[in-house]
């Protein structure tokens, strides 16, 4: 099976080429910069779509950005897709596409209602991609992954770990949540069924592991494997939102985008992508998913 892979050069796709290539599929590259289309090989029968504008916490990203990448190219791809003789389009969209903020669990019956461009951005892509119609043979995977996480990965658990590492304690243990992760290894999973298996439905599907996990159990986790005790300090949690808005004036490592991300519920449900693949469990749980990150950021160093 010859796979086109867009932003194979992002997190995702640097684990995924490697991990198909093992398994036996052929594997392009294909970049979305210049007259891509000519790119394009002369026979393939999937595309996975993970190129696109990430999220930017810091908000200096144009709108507009977001809806020139994550929006019209996918459009134009999916396009291609359409008058090929592939059979799979599999478009790497976001949880962020359906909610900013959760209060319950996230799960595919949820009405959509993004409130930032990247979001919006993802969302009208998907609805695009919904409107047309497929034809016969053909299929379309929408997947929406939470916080993907794994060796190589960047962001909020690298900045937890080094946090650990350094035996400065954790403030802001007040803060009482339920956050869903992805393992990377669960991720590649799941794609690697998709198409393996033609009988399988196409759809849309919320990517996470089997469980959530709280900040302040992160932070365990992180000391355990630094072989440190945790130091949790629970210190009120209006004292650490008026330093976060202090932080978000002056430029200083906490602000009120950063701590949300810390501290915010948003549990995702993955029931329907299980019961899709018939399995009761992803093969890695969230703590061990989250144990081979954190090994990783320790043999980087």
């Amino acid at each position: 099976m010859n796979v086109v892979i867009t932003g194979s050069s992002g997190f995702v796709g640097q684990n995924l080429t490697p991990f198909l290539l093992e398994r036996g599929f052929s594997v392009s590259p294909l970049s979305l910069r210049g007259d891509w289309p000519e790119k394009l090989p002369e026979r393939y029968d999937a595309i996975i779509h993970l190129a696109g504008k990430a999220h930017d916490t810091k908000n200096t990203t144009a709108p507009e950005e977001y809806f020139r990448v994550n929006t019209d190219l996918t459009i134009k791809l999916f396009d291609f897709f359409l008058k090929s003789k592939a059979r799979d389009f599999v478009y790497f969209s976001s949880v962020k596409a359906v909610a900013d903020s959760v209060s319950g669990v996230l799960d595919e019956s949820v009405i959509p209602d993004p409130r930032t461009p990247y979001g919006q951005s993802k969302r009208k892509a998907e609805e695009y991609l919904q409107t047309k119609l497929l034809p016969e043979g053909k299929r379309l995977f929408i997947l929406r992954p939470c916080m993907i996480h794994g060796p190589g990965n960047k962001g909020n658990l690298n900045l937890l770990y080094k946090v650990v590492s350094k035996g400065v304690p954790w403030p802001l243990g007040s803060f009482e949540n339920a956050r869903s992760f992805l393992s990377i290894d669960n991720l590649l999973f799941v794609i690697r069924t998709l198409l393996h298996h033609s009988e399988l439905p196409g759809g849309v599907y919320n990517l996470a592991d089997d469980d959530s996990l709280s900040t302040n159990e992160v932070i365990k986790i992180i000391a355990e494997t630094k072989g440190k005790k945790p130091r949790i300090w629970r210190i009120p949690s209006p004292v650490i939102q008026w330093v976060a808005r202090l932080g978000g004036k002056f430029k200083l490592p906490l602000d009120p985008e950063r701590l949300k991300k810390l501290t915010e519920n948003y549990v995702v449900d993955n029931t329907k992508i299980k019961r899709v693949l018939n399995i009761h469990n992803f093969p890695v749980s969230v703590t061990e998913g989250l144990r081979n990150t954190l090994e990783s950021f320790s043999q980087n160093k």
